[in-house]
Protein backbone atom coordinates (compact mmCIF):
# COMPACT_ATOMS: atom_id res chain seq x y z
CA UNK A 1 0.00 0.00 0.00
CA UNK A 2 1.36 3.34 -0.75
CA UNK A 3 1.14 6.61 1.32
CA UNK A 4 1.83 9.17 3.08
CA UNK A 5 2.22 9.49 7.05
CA UNK A 6 1.68 13.24 6.73
CA UNK A 7 -2.01 12.79 4.61
CA UNK A 8 -4.76 11.64 7.30
CA UNK A 9 -6.75 10.19 4.39
CA UNK A 10 -3.90 7.83 3.50
CA UNK A 11 -2.88 7.06 7.10
CA UNK A 12 -6.95 6.07 7.80
CA UNK A 13 -6.89 3.85 4.61
CA UNK A 14 -3.38 2.13 5.74
CA UNK A 15 -5.02 1.37 9.33
CA UNK A 16 -8.53 0.51 8.55
CA UNK A 17 -9.52 -3.01 9.19
CA UNK A 18 -6.24 -3.15 11.66
CA UNK A 19 -6.39 -4.90 15.37
CA UNK A 20 -3.33 -2.70 16.35
CA UNK A 21 -0.71 -0.44 14.99
CA UNK A 22 3.14 -1.02 14.90
CA UNK A 23 5.34 2.12 13.34
CA UNK A 24 8.42 2.27 12.36
CA UNK A 25 8.59 5.81 10.90
CA UNK A 26 11.62 7.73 11.11
CA UNK A 27 11.98 11.71 11.07
CA UNK A 28 13.23 11.90 7.42
CA UNK A 29 14.85 14.51 8.11
CA UNK A 30 11.72 16.96 8.97
CA UNK A 31 8.78 16.64 10.74
CA UNK A 32 7.18 13.79 9.54
CA UNK A 33 6.65 12.48 12.72
CA UNK A 34 4.92 15.00 14.67
CA UNK A 35 2.86 15.71 11.52
CA UNK A 36 1.72 11.74 11.48
CA UNK A 37 1.14 10.93 15.03
CA UNK A 38 -1.90 13.11 15.24
CA UNK A 39 -3.09 11.38 12.54
CA UNK A 40 -2.26 8.26 13.29
CA UNK A 41 -4.29 8.79 16.89
CA UNK A 42 -7.33 10.46 15.09
CA UNK A 43 -7.46 6.99 13.14
CA UNK A 44 -7.16 4.68 16.18
CA UNK A 45 -9.73 6.43 17.67
CA UNK A 46 -12.06 6.58 14.71
CA UNK A 47 -11.26 2.96 13.94
CA UNK A 48 -11.50 1.37 17.63
CA UNK A 49 -7.70 0.82 17.64
CA UNK A 50 -6.49 0.68 21.08
CA UNK A 51 -2.90 -0.76 20.79
CA UNK A 52 0.47 1.50 19.11
CA UNK A 53 3.90 0.25 19.27
CA UNK A 54 6.56 2.79 17.93
CA UNK A 55 10.15 2.61 17.69
CA UNK A 56 11.55 5.63 19.20
CA UNK A 57 15.03 6.72 20.26
CA UNK A 58 16.81 6.01 23.23
CA UNK A 59 17.42 10.55 23.06
CA UNK A 60 13.78 10.13 24.66
CA UNK A 61 14.47 8.04 27.73
CA UNK A 62 15.25 9.52 31.07
CA UNK A 63 18.97 10.20 31.56
CA UNK A 64 20.38 8.28 34.68
CA UNK A 65 22.65 10.89 35.61
CA UNK A 66 20.02 13.78 35.53
CA UNK A 67 16.84 12.03 35.99
CA UNK A 68 14.76 15.26 35.37
CA UNK A 69 16.67 15.34 32.01
CA UNK A 70 15.69 12.98 28.88
CA UNK A 71 19.10 11.58 27.57
CA UNK A 72 19.20 13.82 24.38
CA UNK A 73 19.13 16.86 26.85
CA UNK A 74 22.20 15.46 29.19
CA UNK A 75 25.64 14.32 29.41
CA UNK A 76 25.08 11.07 28.21
CA UNK A 77 24.28 11.71 24.79
CA UNK A 78 27.15 11.84 22.25
CA UNK A 79 25.03 13.33 19.40
CA UNK A 80 25.54 16.70 17.86
CA UNK A 81 21.97 17.73 17.12
CA UNK A 82 18.63 16.89 19.01
CA UNK A 83 16.61 17.60 15.84
CA UNK A 84 15.76 13.80 15.68
CA UNK A 85 15.20 12.93 19.58
CA UNK A 86 12.78 16.38 19.41
CA UNK A 87 10.56 15.06 17.20
CA UNK A 88 10.64 11.56 18.87
CA UNK A 89 9.57 13.23 21.75
CA UNK A 90 6.56 15.10 20.56
CA UNK A 91 5.47 11.50 19.73
CA UNK A 92 6.10 10.37 23.28
CA UNK A 93 4.09 13.21 24.34
CA UNK A 94 1.16 12.97 21.92
CA UNK A 95 0.87 9.39 22.93
CA UNK A 96 1.24 9.72 26.84
CA UNK A 97 -1.77 12.47 26.39
CA UNK A 98 -3.95 9.47 25.35
CA UNK A 99 -5.75 6.74 26.62
CA UNK A 100 -4.32 4.42 23.97
CA UNK A 101 -2.51 1.53 24.88
CA UNK A 102 1.02 2.54 23.82
CA UNK A 103 4.95 1.57 24.00
CA UNK A 104 7.64 3.16 22.25
CA UNK A 105 10.55 1.08 21.86
CA UNK A 106 13.73 2.76 22.44
CA UNK A 107 17.02 1.40 20.43
CA UNK A 108 20.24 2.68 21.41
CA UNK A 109 23.15 3.15 18.47
CA UNK A 110 21.48 0.72 15.87
CA UNK A 111 23.72 -0.46 13.11
CA UNK A 112 22.43 -2.46 10.28
CA UNK A 113 22.12 -6.07 11.45
CA UNK A 114 19.87 -8.99 11.67
CA UNK A 115 18.71 -11.21 14.68
CA UNK A 116 21.28 -12.87 16.70
CA UNK A 117 21.76 -14.55 19.49
CA UNK A 118 22.40 -12.10 21.90
CA UNK A 119 20.21 -11.36 25.12
CA UNK A 120 18.43 -7.97 24.85
CA UNK A 121 18.57 -6.25 27.69
CA UNK A 122 15.07 -3.75 28.42
CA UNK A 123 14.58 -1.25 30.95
CA UNK A 124 11.42 0.96 31.38
CA UNK A 125 11.64 4.46 31.29
CA UNK A 126 15.73 4.19 30.65
CA UNK A 127 18.43 2.88 29.03
CA UNK A 128 19.98 -0.47 30.34
CA UNK A 129 23.67 0.12 32.51
CA UNK A 130 26.46 0.53 29.97
CA UNK A 131 24.03 -0.40 27.00
CA UNK A 132 25.92 0.95 23.51
CA UNK A 133 24.04 -1.19 20.75
CA UNK A 134 21.55 -3.12 19.28
CA UNK A 135 21.10 -4.64 15.59
CA UNK A 136 18.19 -3.37 13.67
CA UNK A 137 17.15 -6.94 13.08
CA UNK A 138 17.24 -7.51 17.16
CA UNK A 139 15.48 -4.44 17.98
CA UNK A 140 12.46 -5.46 14.82
CA UNK A 141 12.24 -8.52 17.15
CA UNK A 142 11.59 -6.98 19.95
CA UNK A 143 9.03 -4.55 18.63
CA UNK A 144 7.28 -7.65 16.82
CA UNK A 145 7.31 -9.35 20.28
CA UNK A 146 6.21 -6.49 22.54
CA UNK A 147 3.32 -5.95 19.76
CA UNK A 148 2.26 -9.38 20.46
CA UNK A 149 2.90 -9.69 24.62
CA UNK A 150 2.88 -6.12 25.65
CA UNK A 151 5.41 -6.33 28.28
CA UNK A 152 5.62 -2.56 28.23
CA UNK A 153 2.40 -0.96 28.09
CA UNK A 154 2.35 2.95 28.63
CA UNK A 155 5.98 3.76 29.07
CA UNK A 156 8.99 3.96 27.31
CA UNK A 157 11.53 0.51 26.84
CA UNK A 158 15.04 1.34 26.34
CA UNK A 159 16.80 -1.58 24.52
CA UNK A 160 20.54 -2.78 24.06
CA UNK A 161 22.76 -5.83 24.44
Amino acid sequence: MKGDAKNSQDVKNTIRDTHAILSALNTDGATTLSVAIPHIIEAMYEYDISKIVTVGTAGILQSRLQPALYRFQSSESKRKTTRSAEEHLKVYKALADTSLKWTIVCPTYLPDGGETDQVIRAEKNMLPKDGKLITAGDTAKFVYNELLESNYPYCRVGICY
